[in-house]
């Protein structure tokens, strides 16, 4: 049986409310009709009609962060420390081994906007698809955010992961994660309610902070995992290397044997 590979990534595009207001990318295209001047530059006595067509070269000039589209965020985002106080690794220094292995889809669709997924939530969705988790296994949460990409609402979109269920992960020997939401935790639109109502700073950002007890990975803005099975493929999400950043771009793609 040939191999089945499903893109699991969402593309860099202008004007799509995937991030919050200030924090999407700017692209700006340029033609072969445009740039047609700027080869001539490369060859004294070179006249735009003796090129093909008149045509330079397509490019593009991009403005973004390494936290637009989908992307791979390192132990450096989360915080200075990880390992209970080690320095934190940044994106350039992530295991290439982390990032090409068997996956797991857990299925949280069903939970509300804004909820926070706990241990017992893993627990129960582990049982439910008959499935031990092992070491380096890469584990991707199906939000209802998944197919909410694009629209204005996709960043208050789908529950969050919290930091028991993190850990949870984690002390199995999971190390990258990943979820079709723009944030492994809940949306902060919802966090904002629960964190004026109780004054709790520790429920701020609680599943990215799991990672200064135990450092990991994970994915961001995933998409079509409704493609997926619970189990039976492997992903591969290899960061472009951003020297001492905090994230970095990845075509994430899911391969079914």
């Amino acid at each position: 049986m040939p191999r089945k590979m499903i893109d699991i990534s969402v593309p860099l595009e202008n004007d799509v409310p995937a991030d919050p207001p200030g924090y999407g990318p700017s692209i700006e295209y340029q033609t072969h009709k445009n740039t047609a001047s700027d080869i001539c530059k490369f060859f004294p006595g070179l006249k735009e009609s003796d090129l093909p067509d008149s045509e330079g070269w397509a490019i593009e000039w991009v403005r973004l962060s390494t936290h637009c589209t989908t992307h791979l965020d390192a132990p450096w985002h989360f915080a200075s420390t990880m390992d209970g106080g080690k320095r934190a690794i940044t994106i350039d220094e992530v295991p290439l081994e982390w990032c090409f292995n068997p996956g797991v889809k857990l299925d949280f669709r069903h939970f509300p906007d804004g909820y926070v997924a706990t241990a017992n939530d893993v627990e129960a969705e582990l049982n439910r698809i008959g499935h031990a988790l092992s070491p380096f296994e890469i584990v991707v949460v199906n939000t209802s955010a998944g197919t909410a990409y694009g629209q204005p609402d996709y960043v208050s979109k789908g529950c969050g992961m919290g930091r028991e269920a993190t850990l949870y992960l984690l002390e199995r020997g999971v190390r990258v994660t990943g979820t079709d939401g723009w944030s492994w935790d809940a949306p902060f639109v919802h966090t904002k309610e629960k964190y004026a109502a109780t004054g709790n700073a520790r429920l701020i950002w609680e599943g990215h902070k799991a990672g200064r007890d135990i450092g990991y990975c994970h994915i961001e803005k995933l998409h079509n995992l409704e493609a997926l099975p619970a189990t039976g493929f492997s992903i591969s999400c290899f960061p472009v290397k951003v020297r001492g950043g905090s994230a970095g771009w990845t075509r994430a793609v899911a391969i079914l044997d």
